[in-house]
């Protein structure tokens, strides 16, 4: 079960995504105008109670039109060995000390634990209470899944508008399969799409609640 605490973060969350979601070739703002707010999310409980899960929802106001984008997190107490491309920046928490933040796409125990999600064997948890599942999570886990047990990351690869994540078993022949996370979101009806996948919600800035993907799986035949 995560603990959520309710304490300080510096530099904030908000602070070193103004800086990283720039580099990222799916930002659709200009570089340096990032007008950042929070706005929605779930976490996923690490079954180990090691690492911090979140898939956070922030929305920029800063360009035309305001865009809301999708960035899992993972928080660690030491670094991620082979996940440097996935390094945000590090922090000081007020309880747990220094943190490290990855892009969630590049830590293997976020991808384990949607994959999980997606398969119906775990629950999305309220961001920002402990121990309180999120019902407003919807988990539509039609169409072949991936094997249970150790996958882990394999390539990612960034489009216009989403983190594509290889998936596959780490000790054994099989067939590879995609995992895509959704980074620009947009309102869906849940009935779009086949096969599974995760939808949430999420403020616009103007207040208004919005559902859409979050993230599904296409499996490869073997």
């Amino acid at each position: 079960m995560a603990v959520i605490h309710h304490t300080t973060l510096s530099p904030t969350k908000l602070e070193l995504l103004a800086e990283w979601l720039p580099s990222r070739p799916w930002y659709q703002g200009a570089t340096g105008t990032t007008g950042l707010a929070k706005a929605g999310g779930f976490r996923l409980d690490d079954p180990e109670g090691e690492v911090g899960l979140e898939f956070m929802v922030v929305t920029d106001a800063a360009g035309d039109e305001p865009v809301a984008y999708l960035v899992p997190l993972t928080y660690r107490g030491a670094p991620l060995k082979g996940a440097e491309d996935g390094l945000i920046g590090t922090c000081e928490h007020g309880v747990l000390g220094r943190r490290w933040i990855y892009d969630g796409a590049h830590d293997f125990v976020l991808v384990e634990q949607l994959l999980a999600l997606l398969a119906g064997r775990t629950t999305a948890q309220a961001q920002s209470e402990s121990d309180t599942p999120d019902p407003t999570v919807e988990v539509r886990t039609e169409g072949a899944g991936v094997s249970a047990g150790p996958t882990g990351p394999g390539t990612v690869t960034d489009t216009a508008d989403a983190s594509l994540v290889t998936v596959g078993p780490m000790m054994e022949e099989g067939p590879v399969s995609t995992l895509t996370v959704c980074r620009v979101l947009r309102p869906a009806p849940a009935g779009d799409g086949a096969g599974r996948r995760v939808l949430a919600g999420w403020s616009a800035p103007d207040g208004a609640r919005q559902h859409g993907l979050f993230a599904h799986l296409a499996v490869s035949e073997a």
